[in-house]
């Protein structure tokens, strides 16, 4: 894995976005960052941050970060990676006996996480290589916190002890020694590398910086190795995506296509949302308003979702959408069809489904309708794995297909409350957005009928009847099931 990210040199210019932008009119282009200032005369850094796999163990996990100065002076650079636990001890869920995690130093260059549920594991640092002339590598000091909220900053209370979550950002920018854990322990860590000598990174010259997340550390790390292991997985990579298409195509498109996979493994997040807790609060922290639980989603209180979900964008649309993942799915498919069916059928599944059958929309209102594509999108990965991969997942197939019967029933009996095979729907995700939302009942009264919505029911049989007549090749039962659904696309 792989990423590139653009770091301007100068200060980031928050401010200057805020206010230009308040300033225009709707008749003036939107104040871009380029516009700024921020990046002329190339005064950036390309920092490239890569993961690989050392060997067989999928947890033997390694990291490089590369950046390169593209202005045209030298520059200083701090590199902070971080190693952290998420708070959810003071939740008031866990047990005392589950004793808070620890991150603490165990070797010059070496820390070692601790949690009651996860394990122990290491993390090892290598020395960044000198630049600019310098003869000594670039030792990285070890920073040690609590991820604590910093109540003093914000609401003025006292914290109940000193090492707070910011304490890297006033250590390191603000220049507070007393901010971080001279112990050397904590449940937050960074290692803080700090390339600075010479007036920093010479131009066209780039920094550095290797470790591993690992249950058994060496000696030392060594770089040659690591950056061996890096090469061998990324020719590994080259000939896994070049099987993926071997039709005659230019370097360009596959770069192209390369990147859109790419951008779909890097939008898979960890996606957490159980009704109960959002609704009602935490044991351990001061309980929401009581109005919370009518705000929007009441009627889902089932719903427990703790998985790793496709994202529209895990950065700037970090939820889950369900018609966004059947069509995410078609992709992954291709590259990790095991992945592909697992987002399908979580989807359907009853901590997921709501009990009447309609599959959930989105978070800011699981009550939503979006366009039924999900029998399309099962189907589709189905037909996708067996090609390329010469397996059929049967069992896939038949086990969502009779969840899909209770969505198509749903459907049926919700949105089209007259029987007239004419569907009302809600907003389905098109273009074509009226002066009101489709999705809550018309400022006028009555019910909106709507052409897209029937024109989607028709698609959702047809999907239905190949899935049936899939199915009836192996256990004839299902022919009754295709023949329900050319009925239910004839009326």
């Amino acid at each position: 894995m792989k990423y590139l990210y653009k770091y301007p040199q100068k200060k980031f210019p928050y401010q200057d976005l805020i206010d230009e932008n308040a300033r225009r009119g709707r008749q003036d282009r939107e104040y871009q960052i380029l516009d700024t200032g921020v990046f002329d005369d190339n005064r950036y850094w390309d920092i490239f941050i890569e993961t690989a796999k050392e060997g067989d163990d999928e947890e033997e996990l390694l990291f490089r970060v590369i950046a390169y100065n593209r202005g045209p002076e030298p520059a200083p650079l701090h590199i902070l990676p971080h190693v952290w636990f998420r708070n959810t001890w003071v939740w008031g869920y866990e047990q005392k006996s589950q004793r808070k995690p620890s991150i603490k130093q165990v070797g010059p260059l070496i820390v070692q996480p601790t949690h009651w549920k996860l394990g122990t594991r290491f993390v090892q640092f290598s020395p960044s290589p000198a630049v600019g002339g310098s003869e000594d590598d670039i030792q990285p000091r070890m920073l040690f916190t609590e991820n604590e909220t910093n109540n003093e900053l914000l609401w003025g209370q006292k914290n109940a002890q000193p090492y707070v979550k910011d304490a890297f950002h006033r250590h390191v920018v603000d220049g507070e020694e007393g901010a971080v854990n001279p112990e050397r322990y904590g449940t937050k860590f960074a290692a803080w590398y700090a390339f600075e000598e010479g007036d920093g990174i010479p131009p066209g010259e780039c920094a550095v910086v290797r470790f591993r997340l690992t249950r058994k550390p060496q000696e030392y790390l060594d770089e040659e190795v690591l950056d061996n292991v890096f090469e061998k997985r990324r020719a590994e990579a080259d000939e896994f995506y070049y099987r993926i298409n071997p039709l005659p195509m230019s370097e360009d498109l596959r770069n192209i296509q390369r990147q859109a996979f790419s951008g779909m493994l890097w939008t898979k997040q960890h996606y957490h949302f159980i009704w109960d807790q959002w609704a009602n609060g935490d044991p351990g922290m001061i309980p929401p308003p009581p109005g919370r639980k009518h705000v929007r989603n009441e009627k889902w209180k089932h719903l427990h979702l703790d998985d790793i979900l496709s994202m529209p964008d895990s950065w700037e649309y970090p939820f889950f959408a369900a018609w966004d993942t059947a069509f995410h799915c078609i992709p992954l498919a291709m590259i990790d069809p095991d992945f592909a069916k697992k987002q399908l059928d979580l989807l359907t599944r009853e901590w997921y489904m709501h009990p009447n059958g309609q599959l959930p929309a989105y978070e800011w209102n699981f009550s939503d309708v979006n366009p039924p594509v999900h029998a399309w999108a099962v189907f589709r990965t189905f037909k996708i794995e067996r090609k390329m991969y010469g397996r059929q997942d049967l069992d896939f197939l038949e086990r969502v297909f009779q969840k899909l019967l209770l969505n198509f029933t749903w459907w049926v009996n919700r949105k089209d409350s007259e029987g007239k095979n004419v569907f009302e729907g809600g907003f389905l995700g098109l273009d074509n957005i009226g002066l009101f939302n489709r999705s809550e009942p018309l400022p006028t009264g009555g019910v909106l009928e709507q052409a897209d919505s029937t024109g989607w029911m028709a698609f959702y049989c047809l999907s239905m009847l190949n899935i049936a007549l899939e199915l009836a090749k192996h256990r004839r039962i299902y022919e009754d099931s295709g023949l329900d659904s050319v009925l239910n696309f004839r009326h």
